[in-house]
């Protein structure tokens, strides 16, 4: 009965939401302070079950309900992990939308809304049955509309929620699908033993078809191309939902293939494709959001980047580095939107610089020399031993990053200062990699399986990777030197309209549009 802890996390917030519906609409005192108290509890039960995992071990509270068709938590590593982090961004969100909505009208059905979505996340996260992960993640998508259509006589709102509608039924149908392949493979709904099983080496033909619509609903949750022009529109919401929507839901795809990544491991070629689409769209929005100019805008590709780099590290099977990076994501990006309304004050108060240092050519490959150089000699610090080939890929990848903040320190305009700062920032962005994935692989050392040695065909992909985000560092890093082009000019405006792939996703649906959305009102 002790593992039933967890469960009282998302209890409380469902006994918010009833009160919030129940009570008044306009500044509903008590249910701000209710809300913001149950919060508050709710972290303080993922702490205790967090506590519980520690002295007790892992383990699961069975099932409530007839047969397997009832609620049953799982208490793991994983679980509590995003059990803590969902529960403690949701008492920041409630917190800060008590005031952020002072004032409106329907202040009250918004708590009550966000309060049943954050219910449904922390139920996805320790669901230890199909049937539960299946409703809560069901859940989160429908209480997540009514969220984006808190100002529903907006046309932006209805597109955005309209899109995120049709992709995420789509998303719903892979995972259902995916659940009834499991349960004809492994004759049972109870997620720890499916796992137990794959991890064994069972893997029956309806498990790798199973693998594949799992990676399907995971790509369409966390917005991957081509099907991620819904997360750059959904800025009609209120801030609180934008931070809630990019530091939590989001994750939920990534989240859902480190859940079931003994049964991915059975399917290279479903992590390879993975790991391309990933791949793809972490060098695609990150291209595209250097040129948005609002700010809520770039936050959302930066979520599209980040979301496919999350993608490309499951596909790699660096699933532990997966995990680290939900928790690193959420907390950057809630506070990067909940911030957001004061960017603007706060760049306009920034002293105007003086001349940019602009690398030459020479510089740019003399930096890159340099962060490779770095990152080998840390690499032999840690040691080569039990580290796999993926790692060291992706740390490759993270270090391109690494090379061009060297490069701007090395400009022979550029002060010392900044030359100093961007030495130091190098070496610790380098010791922080190997010291917290070497923390995140232990942490997780026999919940989430080991990286297998690559194969011909992974080997392939981690070259192409590796190429790519080197050549698009490369040309970033190079950028001052052939903006003036006109070709650059042509190149910005394509990609500041995300190539357009958003336009066509509009057609597929309809032809829906601002101007036709208006005229139907």
């Amino acid at each position: 009965m002790s593992y039933l802890l967890p469960l009282a996390a998302p209890a409380l917030y469902i006994a918010i939401a009833i009160a919030a519906f129940m009570g008044p609409s306009f500044r509903p005192r008590r249910t701000i302070i209710m809300a913001e108290g149950g919060a508050i509890v709710a972290f303080a039960a993922a702490v205790g079950a967090t506590l519980l995992l520690i002295f007790q071990g892992q383990g699961s509270a069975g099932v409530l309900g007839v047969a397997e068709l009832g609620v049953a938590s799982r208490t793991d590593v994983v679980s509590m992990i995003m059990l803590l982090l969902v529960s403690g961004i949701g008492w920041v969100v409630v917190r800060y939308s008590s005031t952020y909505l002072d004032g409106e009208a329907r202040q009250g059905p918004f708590t009550g809304w966000i309060s049943l979505t954050l219910a449904a996340v922390l139920l996805l996260v320790q669901a230890g049955s199909l049937i539960l992960f299946i409703a809560a993640w069901i859940g989160t998508s429908v209480f997540l509309n009514k969220l984006l259509l808190f100002y529903p006589e907006r046309v932006q709102a209805q597109r955005a929620a309209h899109k995120k509608w049709v992709t995420a039924r789509f998303g719903d149908a892979a995972l259902i699908g995916a659940s009834i392949l499991l349960v004809i493979a492994y004759g049972t709904a109870d997620i720890g033993a499916i796992l137990a099983a794959a991890k064994g080496g069972e893997a029956p033909t309806s498990a790798l078809w199973a693998s594949g619509l799992l990676a399907i609903a995971a790509l369409l949750k966390s917005a991957q191309f081509p099907m991620h022009g819904w997360l750059t529109e959904v800025m009609e919401a209120p801030t609180p939902v934008s931070a809630l929507l990019h530091a939590g839901l989001v994750n939920a795809g990534g989240f859902l293939l480190i859940r079931f990544a003994d049964v991915m491991l059975a399917s290279p070629g479903v992590l390879a494709s993975v790991a391309m689409v990933g791949g793809f769209t972490a060098l695609f929005g990150g291209l595209v959001m250097l040129t948005q100019p609002a700010v809520k805008t770039s936050l959302a590709w930066s979520t599209i980047a980040q979301m496919g780099f999350m993608m490309l590290q499951c596909g790699l099977t660096l699933f532990p580095i997966a995990l680290l990076h939900i928790v690193a994501h959420s907390f950057y990006k809630a506070h990067a939107f909940l911030s957001s309304g004061d960017a603007v004050n706060v760049v306009a108060a920034i002293k105007r610089p003086g001349p940019i240092a602009v690398p030459r050519l020479g510089t740019v490959a003399r930096a890159f020399g340099i962060a490779m150089a770095i990152y080998v000699l840390f690499a032999l610090g840690f040691s080569f031993n039990g580290k796999s080939v993926q790692a060291f890929a992706l740390g490759a990848i993270l270090i391109f990053g690494v090379a061009y903040l060297l490069a701007q320190g090395l400009a022979d305009t550029a002060p010392r200062a900044l030359t100093r700062k961007t030495a130091v920032y190098s070496l610790a962005a380098t010791v922080g990699y190997f010291v917290l994935q070497t923390g995140a692989e232990w942490l997780t050392a026999g919940t989430l399986p080991a990286t297998p040695a690559p194969s011909g065909l992974e080997w392939a992909l981690i070259v192409l990777l590796v190429m790519s985000f080197g050549a698009v560092a490369f040309a970033q890093a190079t950028f001052p030197l052939w903006a003036g082009h006109p070709a650059a000019g042509a190149i910005r405006v394509h990609l500041s309209n995300g190539l357009y792939v958003n336009a066509v996703f509009d057609r597929v649906l309809g032809g829906w549009s601002i101007r036709k959305a208006t005229s139907d009102i």
